[in-house]
């Protein structure tokens, strides 16, 4: 039976472990959090591959149970007035839940039959002819026989294995910051030049664009004056409020929008999934490919009786055209969340107000069910 490490316990990670659980594998979870992390945007799936992938784990009805109900979103002006709205298939697909509810249930449906490291980390990665020894931060040395990152755009396996972050990261342009709210605030989104303000349930979402920033991804107290900078003298709307509200966050979440794109997701022993190996940011999409990209990564494990060579190339194979085709959903979303100018932002705003008149009014929903769907998935 083999012995598989995972890193990363947020979406793709507790997918993978399910299914290679599933499967008869031993999988160990290393997280660098204290426990699963809470907080963080509306994740949506869509389209038979991803719901598909979630009924057969038994938990598309509890995600369901968990909804945030979408719904349509106005564009306001300074003072609160709707100029135009934002139809609901666009911000939600088929069923949508928060990146904290969603990665709990992830966690209950593996916790007892996973072994969960919380609070460590990978320190160094040396393959052998049989494995690879692992050195982690407070857990000593193991040796598994395939190792897995799973842990988001910053992973830590990757750089380790591939390299550094640079060579792999496509930014988009602009940036994102998320927290939940203390008191409640409308629905709606504001924008000013290269800056949008936006409420979906109880979480602040803003959006700006920008060149590449220097930043530490885990000062969370930096990242929180980087945004109040950015925003100070926006006035209108709610924006204030909101700004008072981003000090008080326990769940603040900071980064830019970004994609990985890699020629191959794995090497060796190792291989990447999720936002790790091909994040696609914008679109709903991405979390979609993480649990599609676990579904896929650990069936063709199993088809293979544990021959990783054969099964590593098989996702790749599998994965890459689907990866593409989600992650061009994503590019163009900096004039779509930021508009960088005063004529950019007007045009937004009338074609989102035209669009109920308009013969394409359903174009958005059919790409994004185009893109979800531009996979076959086997029944293993």
């Amino acid at each position: 039976m083999k012995n598989i490490l995972i890193s990363g316990a947020s979406i793709a990670g507790p997918a993978l472990a399910y299914w290679l659980t599933h499967h008869g594998f031993s999988v160990t979870v290393v997280e660098r959090a204290p426990t699963v992390r809470d907080g963080g945007q509306a994740l949506d799936f869509r389209g038979p591959a991803h719901l598909g992938v979630l009924e057969k784990m038994g938990i598309l009805d509890e995600i369901r149970a968990h909804q945030t109900g979408g719904g349509r979103v106005s564009i306001v002006d300074a003072d609160g007035r709707q100029i135009s709205s934002l139809p609901s298939e666009i911000m939600s697909g088929d069923v949508e839940i928060h990146r904290g509810d969603l990665a709990k249930l992830m966690y209950e449906a593996t916790k007892d039959s996973t072994e969960y490291l919380f609070n460590d980390s990978i320190s160094t990665l040396e393959e052998t002819a049989t494995g690879v020894e692992v050195t982690l931060e407070n857990g000593g040395a193991r040796t598994f026989d395939l190792v897995i990152g799973a842990d988001g755009l910053h992973s830590n396996v990757r750089k380790l294995t591939f390299g550094d972050e640079k060579q792999f990261r496509h930014d988009l342009g602009f940036y994102v910051a998320i927290y939940s709210l203390a008191s409640p605030v409308p629905n709606a989104m504001y924008s000013v030049p290269g800056r949008t303000a936006s409420v979906f349930g109880n979480k602040g979402v803003f959006y700006f664009a920008s060149d590449p920033i220097d930043y530490d991804y885990r000062d969370v107290e930096q990242q929180r004056e980087i945004l109040a900078e950015v925003f100070e003298g926006v006035d209108g709307w709610q924006v204030p409020e909101l700004m008072r509200q981003m000090w008080l966050a326990p769940d603040f979440y900071f980064d830019s929008v970004s994609q990985i794109r890699m020629d191959t997701f794995h090497k060796g022993r190792v291989a990447l999934i999720g936002d790790a190996g091909y994040g696609a940011s914008l679109g709903g999409m991405g979390t979609g490919l993480s649990v599609v990209g676990a579904y896929v990564l650990a069936g063709e494990l199993a088809r293979a009786d544990g021959d990783h060579e054969t099964a590593f190339a098989r996702h790749d194979e599998i994965m890459k055209p689907y990866v593409r085709a989600c992650q061009k959903m994503g590019e163009g979303g900096v004039d779509f969340l930021a508009p960088a100018t005063k004529g950019k932002l007007r045009m937004r705003n009338l074609m989102w107000k035209s669009l109920p008149y308009l013969p394409w009014k359903g174009m958005f929903s059919k790409m994004g069910l185009k893109a979800a769907t531009a996979v076959e998935l086997s029944d293993y």
